[in-house]
Order: C-alpha cells, then sequence, then structure tokens
C-alpha cells in the first residue's frame, strides 16, 4: 500500500516518503541563496568518537558479532519461567524479574545490554526463541519476561506493549495515523525512550528488512560538511500538540542535544509532515526551508550508513534509541506468513542523563502512576 502523502500549504514542499531529487534541489538553492553558518553551536563537538561510530559495512556479514544465540539450558530457563508466571494467574502486569527468574540468562542479558547497547554500539538481536511453541499470551510473557530484565517498561500511548502490523486490510485507511500500522516502508526515524525491543512472532512473505544507522555517524557527517544543519537540527522546533491543543497547539524543543558528553537525537518526521489521515494542522507553525532540509540530511545521510537486518521469527531486536535511527523496508504478506512484531519501550537502570526538555515525555512513558494494558491483539495505537 503506498503511503497517502499529505501536503499543508503553509509547510515547504516537503512530504513524509523523502524524495531526493526534491532534496538535492532545496540544498542547492540554500547554498546558493542563504548565508549559512559555518561553526558548530556552542557545546557541540566537531566529531564524536567511540564504538557508536559504525557504517553498516562494518557489520554487514558478521551477524556473530550483534546476534546473540540462546543456548538450550537458557531456552529452557525461560520456557519454565513462562509456564510457572502463567500457573500464578497474575496479570501480564505482575512481570518483574522478581516473577520471571531467570537466574543464568537474566544477569547475562544485563551484561550484555550495558556492553553493546548503552556503552558499545546500540544494538544487539537475541535470537532462539520459538513463537510457535507458545500461545499468543504466552508469547506475551517471554518476551516481556525477558525484557524485564533489560529495563522498565514504558507507556506507549494507552498500552504497555504494541503490535506491529499491517492493519490497512482489516481496518482500511481511515484509522491508520502512523506507518508502523501499513505495509509500506518506514523513514528513518527514533521512537520515545532509551531502548526500543520488537520481537517477532511472524515475518513477511517477502521484504519487511529491519534497517539502522549510527545517529553518531550522521552527525559526524554532517558536523563535518553542513555545520548549519547542526545549528538547525539544535533549535527549537514547533511540535504539534495532539493530547491539549485547544489549550496549547503545539510546543517547541530541539531535535538534537549534547548531553553528559554523549549525542541524542529525538524525532519522527511524520511530526512535521503528517501521515495518512492525520494531517499537520494548519494553526501552527510550519516548518522551514533549513528544517526540511534537515529532515531530508538526517534520513539520506542515515540510509548511506544503515546496516540491514533481516528478522528471524523469534528474534528480539534490542536498540538504542538515542544513538540509532531504525526504518523498515517495504513488505507483503501473504496467508502463511505475516509480519507481526510486538514492541516494548525500556528504561534501564543505568539510563543516559537527559536534556531537560525530555525530561517531561519520559516521566509520562515511565514514572507516572499509570495502568498497564497488554492487548493480545493488534490496534491502532490510541494515543
Amino acid at each position: 500500500m503506498p503511503t497517502i502523502q499529505l501536503k499543508n500549504s503553509s509547510q515547504p514542499d516537503f512530504t513524509y516518503l523523502p524524495d531526493l531529487k526534491n532534496y538535492k534541489a532545496r540544498t542547492a538553492r540554500r547554498l546558493a541563496e542563504e548565508q549559512l553558518e559555518t561553526d558548530l553551536p556552542e557545546g557541540f563537538p566537531e566529531q564524536l568518537e567511540g564504538p557508536k561510530l559504525w557504517k553498516g559495512s562494518d557489520y554487514e556479514g558478521k551477524e556473530h558479532e550483534w546476534i546473540y544465540q540462546l543456548n538450550d539450558q537458557e531456552l529452557q530457563e525461560v520456557d519454565k519461567a513462562v509456564h510457572d508466571f502463567e500457573a500464578t494467574g497474575k496479570p501480564f502486569s505482575e512481570i518483574q524479574q522478581e516473577t520471571f527468574p531467570l537466574p543464568i540468562l537474566g544477569p547475562k542479558l544485563k551484561q550484555i545490554i550495558q556492553e553493546h547497547v548503552l556503552d558499545g554500539r546500540g544494538f544487539v538481536v537475541v535470537r532462539g526463541l520459538n513463537p510457535d511453541n507458545y500461545t499468543r499470551a504466552q508469547n506475551i510473557i517471554a518476551y516481556t519476561g525477558i525484557s524485564a530484565w533489560v529495563g522498565k517498561r514504558g507507556l506507549q500511548g494507552r498500552h504497555t506493549i504494541a503490535h506491529i502490523t499491517d492493519l490497512v486490510p482489516k481496518q482500511g485507511l481511515d484509522d491508520i495515523i502512523a506507518p508502523a500500522y501499513t505495509n509500506d516502508h518506514q523513514v528513518y526515524h527514533t521512537d520515545a525512550g532509551d531502548i526500543i525491543s520488537l520481537y517477532a512472532l511472524g515475518v513477511a512473505e517477502e521484504g519487511g528488512k529491519s534497517r539502522i544507522a549510527s545517529s553518531w555517524t550522521v552527525y559526524n557527517e554532517l558536523a563535518k560538511t553542513r555545520p548549519d544543519l547542526i545549528h538547525t537540527l539544535a533549535q527549537d522546533w514547533p511540535f504539534q500538540n495532539d493530547l491539549n491543543k485547544e489549550k496549547e497547539p503545539y510546543y517547541l524543543r530541539p531535535l538534537l542535544y549534547y548531553v553528559d558528553n554523549k549525542l541524542i537525537i529525538q524525532y519522527a518526521r511524520r511530526n512535521f509532515t503528517g501521515f495518512g489521515k492525520n494531517p499537520r494542522r494548519e494553526d501552527i507553525p510550519p516548518i522551514t526551508e533549513a528544517q526540511a532540509e534537515a529532515l531530508d540530511a538526517l534520513h539520506f545521510t542515515a540510509e548511506k550508513y544503515n546496516l540491514g537486518i533481516d528478522f528471524k521469527k523469534g528474534d528480539i531486536q534490542y536498540i538504542n534509541n538515542l544513538s540509532i535511527f531504525h526504518a523498515r523496508d517495504g513488505y507483503t504478506d501473504s496467508p502463511k506468513n505475516t509480519r507481526h512484531l510486538l514492541r516494548h519501550w525500556l528504561h534501564p537502570d543505568n539510563a543516559w542523563k537527559l536534556p531537560p526538555q525530555l525530561e517531561s515525555t519520559w516521566d509520562k512513558i515511565y514514572h507516572q502512576e499509570r495502568e498497564e494494558i497488554f492487548p493480545l491483539e493488534a490496534t491502532v495505537r490510541i494515543i
């Protein structure tokens, strides 16, 4: 299904799906006509260093470096924890390290997340579970139980777990407000939260490859070639407020931060273009030509350096949402093979320090008192 392209009459010529020709023309025009910043914003480094700087070519064909294969003992440990928890009759919200004991895998997983996701390259895939061995409820228990050893669960709209699958065949286009619920490709973006996790209940008949890219690598290229775009990303952007639009139609914050010697980026392109039946409203400030170019620059630079990951059924992917962009290829389902992922947003004990502008979002996702809802079936996430 092709994504519905929306245009706001007050905005630049700019849509959710990036247009390379349009991007190059805008870049050429701005370079020719505007006086652009040649130095980086105060406090931002000339170049970042460390293991978070990587290109897809660094890891292609080297799956053994970023896939952790569960052994028989660990799989048996998970299986026992699933059935023991189910036998208690407790709700999913009671799944914690104490109620889902993994004496061998749990501490090992904590170490892997610290070394590779928080401190290292920013991603890992845990492989070996077989979703076909479990009911839907048992799969949720297994995935949520394993993830309880990674971090605290966050709220995704009204739900604590999200189902990522194509809902268009069942529901049509009217209620689709995010690309996650289509089979079209998704552009590079971040979610909300510290660690984004996906569990593959099922994979597509064709396509649907997960793509990730280091935002630190993207930063280094832009800092070297287009420091003016770093200025643009580090300045305030107008975000549409859908929760309390009458009182506060929009709010302002940067997309890019440098805190505690760490680069953090938080954005989704659809926030500034609208998507599906949810257009960007006309009553809020439009983005500028510079902001439109900056968003395209993030996408196409990430695309240049991305790593493609083919999900296998049962894979669990953990990525550092503060240092990694993610995207997805379009896909085709069949009656036999349907792409269906479960998603958690996780907050580890030793989380990165946040800029003040993101603290209220994290508080809402992780720390405010709320009911934990775990839908068994896919629904369009209601904000």
